[in-house]
């Protein structure tokens, strides 16, 4: 049974499919495609349907990463019954989590780059705001989180 990933943050348009789209990248490079599912949602849905921030993709494919194909949507409480790991891209994404939790959910709940073991209470900040730098930020955050999220799924499911 495949290992299901699912990163969050609050549209959807900007870092989880960043980080959706650079650790889809990452799996198949291990060639782990078939063994590892990757999604990303927003914790808010007024992004459904559209695809990521034109920032976003641009940055991420001077980096050789293609996200232009992912759409957005909104994280939904049925997450918890599909994914083994469901990982907010901040703090306030966490507080948006838990409260759609469902009470019987057993998957791993965290900040994305604390569960990567990149960092204890590390957020990758929101880029909506800023420039070209910030975006570059969030590519740089992730690459590092997604490897070390590779290697923990790799040694916790025996891949």
């Amino acid at each position: 049974m495949a290992v299901k990933v699912l990163f969050v943050c609050l549209g959807n348009i900007c870092r989880s499919p960043t980080a959706h789209g650079l650790f889809e990248h990452t799996v198949k490079m291990a060639g782990l495609a078939d063994s590892i599912i990757v999604d990303s949602a927003g914790t808010g849905g007024w992004h459904t349907g559209n695809p990521p921030d034109a920032r976003a993709q641009a940055t991420a494919l001077e980096r050789g990463y293609d996200i232009s194909a992912l759409q957005a949507r909104q994280v939904q409480r049925a997450d918890y019954t599909d994914f083994d790991y469901i990982l907010g891209m901040d703090a306030q994404n966490m507080t948006d989590l838990d409260s759609i939790k469902t009470p019987n959910y057993h998957g791993v709940l965290g900040l994305f780059l604390e569960v990567a073991g990149v960092g204890n209470d590390l957020e990758v900040p929101d880029p909506y705001y800023g420039g070209d730098a910030h975006f570059a930020q969030v590519i740089d955050l992730v690459e590092q989180g997604c490897h070390g999220l590779l290697e923990r799924i790799k040694k916790e499911h025996g891949l």
